[in-house]
């Protein structure tokens, strides 16, 4: 039987000769020009093809007349092929050339053997294989936490070695260019909040109380949330991606070259400017959110502006406000963390740049909630 063209007896194989495979009683005969430019037909014929049964065959690649680096790798797969159906082959015929290029491709370990095993893993190894993963992932971010400390504090008992200037440049990306959209967001929300509150109020003649909804609610949870949110989307994948490019382009190694710490260079002033621009970013976010508020109590129920500033200040504490500005220091510190970390993984091609820009957001932004869950434990507990 014979997969792709057939060479008629006698003939020898020209120049334009299709590649093809023969398959014999004892072997498989490879034949024609095994280049780039013909085996996207002859790869998806080998996909249909009736391999010989047996424990030992034989791979002739004597009629193998040319051959590039796409044609050796379609051998070395046909080969990985058989020995996954448990048959040993043995190769024969093939110009030293042709070998050498076989041998090349053999090295670098590229193809589908690796996929598919992983694929056909059973469960238990594959969720081992997760844990480990995960583990790792964890000893890696401790250590890069150690790491940031550890130059946070030199960096401390020397004030000179911090770069103010590039301070103030991140200040201003993450929170000065954040102000319309926080704003935006933040003004929407609280509109939502009195919405959805006056709906219930006014049945039972409690209008008023929608100042203590919309104030609660923004300043001790959703303002410090949604700015966390946002930033973690705006500044924390910049973050990932610009230090990921800088490792992708060796400018990380260039910095370690010339005697550079990136981390007092890259990581150091994104978590003291975050540290900075997200408590100020989450007054401005409690402004809007109340105006927002004020906004829709007024059109809906009724309730002047006067009014509804009369009673904010019976309806919230300064613990309350307090509260909500606390935790934005720990959600930035969480986002450039995770951002710079995500960073500093990127191994080496623009497609992993893209992979750790999305697992910097992802990773942030579920970190975030978790922290305001814990903090909203720790301040049931004690009462605040």
């Amino acid at each position: 039987m014979a997969i792709g063209d057939q060479l008629s007896p006698g003939s020898t194989p020209g120049p334009d000769a299709d590649a093809h495979v023969e398959v014999t009683e004892g072997g498989v005969r490879c034949a024609g020009a095994w280049t780039v430019g013909r085996i996207a037909r002859l790869e998806k014929r080998l996909a249909r093809g009736d391999w010989p049964q047996g424990a030992e065959i034989s791979l002739d690649g004597s009629a193998v007349i040319a051959m590039d680096t796409a044609g050796a790798w379609l051998v070395w797969r046909l080969l990985r092929t058989l020995e996954r159906d448990g048959v040993r082959v043995s190769l024969r015929g093939l110009r030293p050339e042709h070998k050498a290029l076989l041998e090349m491709v053999e090295a670098t370990g590229v193809g589908t053997a690796g996929t598919a095993s992983a694929a056909a893993a059973p469960p238990l190894e594959r969720i081992g294989v997760f844990a480990w993963g995960a583990g790792r992932q964890l000893f890696e971010t401790l250590a890069f936490i150690g790491e940031v400390a550890r130059s946070a504090f030199r960096s401390a008992s020397r004030p000179a070695r911090i770069r103010w200037r590039t301070v103030l440049y991140n200040v201003r990306t993450a929170g000065f260019d954040a102000l319309p959209i926080t704003g935006l967001l933040c003004f929407l929300m609280g509109i939502v909040i009195a919405y959805q509150g006056a709906t219930q109020f006014r049945r039972y003649g409690a209008n008023i109380f929608v100042v203590d909804l919309v104030g609660l609610a923004m300043l001790r949870e959703l303002s410090p949330l949604l700015t966390a949110i946002i930033v973690a989307g705006r500044s924390g994948s910049a973050y990932a991606a610009q230090i990921g490019t800088m490792k992708v382009t060796e400018e990380i190694d260039a910095l370690r070259t010339v005697g550079i710490a990136p981390l007092e260079l890259l990581v150091l002033p994104k978590i003291l400017a975050l540290a900075i621009a997200l408590p100020l970013l989450t007054v401005y976010a409690d402004m809007l959110g109340v105006a927002g508020g004020m906004v829709m109590a007024k059109s809906e129920l009724g309730v002047s502006y006067p009014d509804f500033v009369d009673r904010l200040q019976y309806a919230l504490l300064l613990s309350d406000f307090l509260v909500g500005i606390g935790k934005a220091p720990v959600f930035a510190a969480i986002i450039a963390v995770v951002g710079c970390f995500q960073g500093f993984q990127v191994t080496g091609d623009a497609e992993s740049v893209g992979r750790r820009t999305t697992i910097s957001v992802v990773q942030s932004i579920f970190l975030v909630i978790v922290a305001d869950s814990l903090f909203s434990v720790i301040f049931n507990f004690l009462g605040i």
